[in-house]
C-alpha cells in the first residue's frame, strides 16, 4: 500500500471521527409541541438561524460530508 493510500485513509478515518462528534453536538430538528399549535418559523431564531453556533455546524457538517464522500470515492478507485 503507498504511502498517499494510507494517507487517505487516515484522512476518511478522521472525518469520520469528527463528523461523528459534529452530527452529535446539533439539536434534533423536530419542532415537538409547538407544531401542533400552528407557531411559524419567523421568529428570530429561526430567522438568524445561519449565523448562530447551529448554523454553524450545519454547514460544517455538510463540508465534512462531501470530504467524506469524495474520500471513499478516491480509496476505492485504486489509482493509488
Amino acid at each position: 500500500m503507498g504511502v498517499f493510500r494510507w494517507i487517505l485513509t487516515i484522512l476518511l478515518i478522521l472525518v469520520a471521527i469528527v463528523m461523528t462528534v459534529v452530527i452529535l453536538m446539533q439539536e434534533g430538528k423536530s419542532q415537538g409541541l409547538g407544531a401542533l399549535s400552528g407557531s411559524s418559523a419567523d421568529t428570530y431564531w429561526g430567522k438568524n438561524k445561519g449565523r448562530s453556533f447551529e448554523g454553524f455546524l450545519e454547514r460544517f457538517t455538510i463540508g465534512l460530508v462531501c470530504a467524506f464522500f469524495v474520500l471513499a470515492v478516491l480509496l476505492n478507485m485504486n489509482l493509488f
